[in-house]
């Protein structure tokens, strides 16, 4: 957006911070460049303004927008419909147009009186990878004799810590059979990411699972899904990324006591989602499960989540089993359902709102000094 000519009052990465600490500790900064954009938006008063995700932000700076007349375009949902259901008002007051990527939210916002529209998931839109598997297994070493399975653990350094040992423990049983290939998320360093799969690449004792010698850490998600056999995918966009590839995986997550058992009161479902919990009580919190409307991967959650698991589950996906060739079928049911139903596209889709905005936006909202958008990520 900025080589197209956009003026970036605030940069996104210099207020980005994970932690509670490093949050705190940069909140000043935060807050200083919060009212310096605020103050942007006053002293140019663009015509729409166009919020993306980040609900902790945006929703607030909605309200500042709301104040001066703007129409606030919304694209990605906060996930209201999962937790924080006290801020649907702030929605219902601030927002003109929700622009939503899974089709359940456009039934739960316009059953609360929102003005909501789906447009398409813009991960269902990417073509599919074109290199090669022999191209990929030269350039990554891999024997393009074997199987691959892909390990995901996750974008977020807290959430390899607690993925990634009990993906490698499950691994390890599958590792005279099949070679595994990590892609490192830009998020990542590599070399802390081989620190903390080391023990599982040493030998191990007599009457242990052999040695991980056949991991491979790779760049690239989306070629290491298209070519894997199967995959462990961390709860999270990577489930939408493998089902919208349609790679066979099974869902995986692991958090504190805490926290766990604070989301399990948290999270309620509303009446658009068919969510059952399962025999341990958890509900499904796997996104491809929650738009297909029923359990159609496998979720490891918690306790459940364990080595040995995590091999059994994925022994009937890797195959040529009943389990595998149903899971191919539900998840191109799922690339199908994340399609615009324009057969446009999710950002023309959202593009093509504020041009109507613009056009209609003197009938319809308080006129503005400018013809300019404003766009927060």
């Amino acid at each position: 957006m900025a080589d197209a000519g956009q003026d970036r009052i605030v940069r996104a990465e210099d207020v980005a911070h994970m932690g509670i600490t490093e949050v705190i500790r940069h909140a000043p900064f935060i807050y200083r460049q919060y009212r310096k954009l605020v103050g942007s938006i006053k002293q140019r008063r663009p015509d729409v303004a166009v919020l993306i995700d980040f609900p902790d932000v945006n929703l607030r700076l909605a309200r500042e927008l709301k104040k001066l007349g703007i129409p606030v375009i919304y694209f990605v949902s906060p996930q209201l419909w999962a937790w924080k259901r006290k801020r649907l008002r702030w929605v219902q007051e601030r927002v003109s147009r929700m622009m939503v990527i899974f089709p359940f939210e456009q039934r739960f916002y316009r059953a609360r009186g929102v003005d909501a529209r789906f447009v398409g998931h813009p991960l269902a839109e990417v073509p599919l990878p074109t290199i090669s598997r022999e191209e990929y297994a030269a350039r990554h070493s891999l024997n393009p004799a074997k199987d691959w399975i892909a390990l995901l653990p996750g974008s977020r350094e807290k959430e390899v810590r607690a993925n990634l040992p009990i993906m490698l423990d499950g691994a390890s049983w599958l590792s005279r059979h099949y070679e595994f290939i990590l892609p490192v998320a830009t998020t990542l360093e590599p070399s802390r990411i081989k620190s903390q799969a080391k023990p599982w690449i040493v030998e191990y004792g007599h009457h242990s699972p052999p040695a991980l010698s056949n991991l491979h850490l790779v760049p690239d998600a989306r070629e290491a899904l298209y070519h894997a056999r199967a995959s462990v995918v961390a709860s999270g966009t990577a489930t939408v990324q493998a089902a919208v590839i349609g790679n066979p995986f099974i869902v995986v997550y692991k958090v504190s006591s805490l926290t766990y058992n604070l989301a399990r009161r948290l999270i309620r479902y509303p009446t658009e989602i068919p969510a059952q919990p399962d025999a341990h009580g958890n509900l499904p919190i796997a996104m491809v499960n929650l738009i297909a409307g029923r359990r159609i991967v496998p979720e490891l959650i918690q306790q459940q989540f364990t080595g040995t698991h995590v091999a059994t589950s994925l022994r009937p996906l890797l195959a040529d089993s009943p389990q595998r060739t149903q899971m191919i079928a539900d998840l191109a049911e799922v690339r199908h359902l994340l399609q615009p139903a324009s057969g446009s596209s999710s950002i023309t889709e959202v593009c093509d709102t504020v041009e109507n905005l613009l056009h209609r936006g003197v009938a319809e909202f308080p006129p503005s000094a400018s013809n300019r958008t404003t766009a927060v990520p």
